[in-house]
């Protein structure tokens, strides 16, 4: 199926002109005007199609395709209704080849192997997976093989130099060329840097280039087509066919003239790009090397990257570079005395050491062992979350970023990012969920004073989910000056590692404090799970103590049994989002499941990958409390200690007095009180009505 892609190309060059490119994603505008699209657009003179598979969480895109995703999924457009509408354009005469692009992970949820072997049956030529890096796909690039169909590899402005032999490797038919930094979108001008970048990738191949990101006129066509072999166009082809349906017109005849008047073919010569029967795969390369079959690639990454058969780098090439570097400098600050010296040096300032303190009135009510509290809610800005940004601020200053941008569901992570960018000096930017910012509105306010610009975020479920992909497109857009302070321990390689290390600081205390107390190890240790940074940093320390339980909570919403609750790990299965491969709340199509939790910061369809490899292994335990039995936890530590926690660590609470409850006097359960609750006054107020009943609380005047 590559040899039709190969031809097309070869074709073009033949004609003097650049091969054209188009994208549009399916079932946009709707399933059935889909299929008539795809016939105009070869009428309108494309040689290739790619055809956008749609996810719910399109992190490289920009607000035109992330909106024709949303309108597509609302008509339930899956992997089979793609390949059905592929075969309905192909029996109604569509001959240029077509290219499946789009996201990683609901090509997981069909089956790699099944979509391979389908799409070869329905006439589908070659694939483009966005997060799906060379060092990633090394199974699914061998699939592709074995069935002569084509992966398409890209080449980003920030791709080094030393990786673009490996991505022409593994080029059998074009590359994808991204001609800027930032999500796919309609631009003004065209990136003036393209011709360096053409330059640097040809000392390597000779493979057809075809270049997108930003071309959307006829006078972007001709110059980007002077620059490389092919040109794409998508975002203002959907903006097109968008305006066409506002204005009462016919799309499809408005997305033929379209694509006419930009390639300026008249008469398109559409024999060119038929379909052919299979062929091996070939390609013309300077280095005489040929494609690379089932030989696995040489990762860009020095460190282990994953634990078991969780986490990796699943990012967009864009992202590759700034990935390694920051590992790179990861490395070095945490093998130099002087970074940890300077790391240190701000304990005072974070408020470390934390206190471990015995709850006796919470370990009377339980009856059994004795419940020590972590107090991380104790740490300026009052929770565990200060740790790793003062760390990453420290990482991002070696880095020598000066621009901040991070994501926040409870407002805590926000609140100790805001405060490291004043302390240090450093712009900032915080996304945050519409609905997150309603319920943790002093946060905000929080946030603002301390001269950060809060983003709210309108898209999904307004939540942490989308305050992270939004976050994701802000870095994708300008990841040369800019450090992502990713807050939880999920996220590409090395995030989930670089959280842990400043997190960890929490066990290692928690260890050594009980030692002094008592001369012995905790029985348990138990923190809530949303992404998991607390529980990652109590529980790490203790990993290797055979002897110690390791328990984390989730959020159970309204049940684990209804459509609304958080329990990622108890009900989710394995995919990949935001970078990394971990347990997620999903569909059976690969499609991310909208969240609900009383808790703001554990809201979260995905989990720390580490989190994910502890429950594999059966290292750690993982539970689920519902928001009733977290507003049990919540009343508790405030009526007995007089100690307000944070809805989050209110979970953890719960089911460290059910455990305590069990076990004899003489035995220690330590839970992670991550921080506190007076930013949760408001939800508890709001919610109080329909819960208290549930649970004997009522604080009505």
């Amino acid at each position: 199926m590559s040899a039709g892609l190969r031809k097309a190309f070869a074709t073009a060059k033949a004609e003097n002109r650049p091969a054209f490119v188009t994208f549009i994603t399916a079932g946009y505008p709707d399933p059935k005007t889909f299929v008539d699209i795809l016939l105009s657009l070869q009428r309108g003179g494309a040689d290739i199609i790619e055809m956008g598979v749609p996810f719910t969480d399109p992190l490289a895109d920009g607000p035109t395709i992330q909106y024709a995703n949303t309108i597509a999924l609302k008509y339930k457009t899956d992997v089979s209704m793609c390949l059905q509408m592929v075969r309905d354009a192909r029996a109604r005469g569509l001959t240029v080849p077509v290219v499946f692009m789009g996201y990683y992970n609901p090509v997981l949820a069909y089956g790699e192997e099944n979509l391979v072997r389908d799409c070869k049956e329905a006439g589908v030529n070659g694939y483009i997976l966005v997060d799906l890096p060379p060092e990633e796909s090394h199974t699914f690039r061998s699939i592709c093989l074995k069935y002569e169909m084509s992966f398409v590899p890209l080449v980003a402005p920030s791709t080094v130099d030393s990786r673009i032999p490996m991505l022409a490797e593994i080029a059998d038919s074009w590359i994808y060329v991204v001609s800027r930094l930032g999500v796919t979108g309609a631009s003004k001008e065209v990136s003036n840097h393209l011709p360096d970048l053409m330059a640097r990738i040809r000392k390597h191949t000779d493979v057809p280039l075809a270049i997108g990101f930003g071309v959307s006129t006829r006078e972007h066509f001709d110059l980007v087509g002077k620059h490389g072999d092919g040109v794409v166009i998508g975002s203002r082809l959907i903006t097109v066919i968008r305006e066409a349906i506002e204005a009462g017109n016919d799309p499809v005849a408005i997305a033929e003239q379209y694509c006419s008047e930009v390639c300026g073919r008249k008469v398109p010569e559409l024999a060119a790009a038929r379909v052919e029967p299979p062929a091996d795969p070939e390609v013309s390369d300077v280095a005489g090397k040929g494609v690379i079959v089932g030989k696995e690639l040489k990762s860009f990454y020095e460190l282990t990257t994953r634990f078991g058969d969780f986490g990796g780098a699943y990012v967009p090439e864009i992202l590759v570079d700034c990935l390694t570097q920051l590992e790179r400098c990861f490395i070095d600050a945490i093998n130099d005395p002087v970074f940890n010296a300077e790391f240190e040096s701000y304990y005072d300032y974070i408020g470390r050491p934390s206190r471990l303190q015995l709850a006796d009135r919470l370990t009377e009510e339980a009856g059994g062992a004795r419940i020590w509290l972590k107090r991380e809610d104790m740490n300026h800005t009052g929770a565990h979350k200060i740790n790793n940004a003062v760390g990453q601020i420290l990482l991002a200053k070696r880095l020598g970023k000066k621009r901040i941008i991070a994501e926040t569901g409870a407002g805590q992570h926000g609140v100790a990012t805001a405060t490291v960018c004043a302390k240090f000096g450093m712009d900032c930017v915080v996304y945050m969920g519409e609905e997150d910012c309603r319920r943790q509105a002093l946060n905000v306010f929080r946030m603002r004073m301390l001269g950060a610009t809060v983003v709210p975020v309108s898209s999904g479920s307004r939540t942490l989910k989308d305050a992270i992909n939004e976050a994701m497109r802000d870095w994708v857009t300008n990841v040369s000056t800019t450090h992502y302070l990713v807050g939880s321990a999920i996220g590409p390689h090395p995030f989930p590692m670089i959280v842990r290390h400043f997190q960890s600081v929490i066990g290692n205390e928690a260890k050594k404090q009980l030692t002094d107390k008592l001369g012995k190890l905790p029985d348990a240790v138990i923190a809530c799970v949303g992404g998991g940074s607390n529980a990652i940093g109590m529980f790490h320390p203790f990993v290797e103590d055979k002897s110690v339980r390791i328990i984390g909570v989730e959020a159970g919403g309204s049940g684990v049994n209804t459509a609304l609750h958080s329990a990622t790990l108890t009900k989710g299965t394995p995919g990949v989002l935001h970078g990394t491969r971990t347990y997620l709340l999903q569909d059976d199509k690969g499609q991310i499941i909208e969240t609900h939790s009383v808790s703001a910061g554990l809201d979260y369809p995905g989990v720390g990958p580490e989190h994910a490899f502890l429950k594999d292994s059966g290292r750690a335990e993982y539970r689920v409390a519902d928001d009733a039995q977290a507003l049990i936890g919540f009343r508790k530590l405030t009526q007995l200690e007089g100690i307000i926690p944070a809805l989050e660590s209110s979970h953890a609470l719960y089911h460290a007095i059910e455990e305590a409850s069990k076990l004899p006097k003489d035995q220690d359960i330590v839970v992670c009180l991550s921080g506190r609750g007076d930013k949760d006054m408001h939800t508890v107020a709001e919610v109080l009505p329909e819960i208290g009943p549930k649970i004997g609380w009522d604080l009505r005047f």
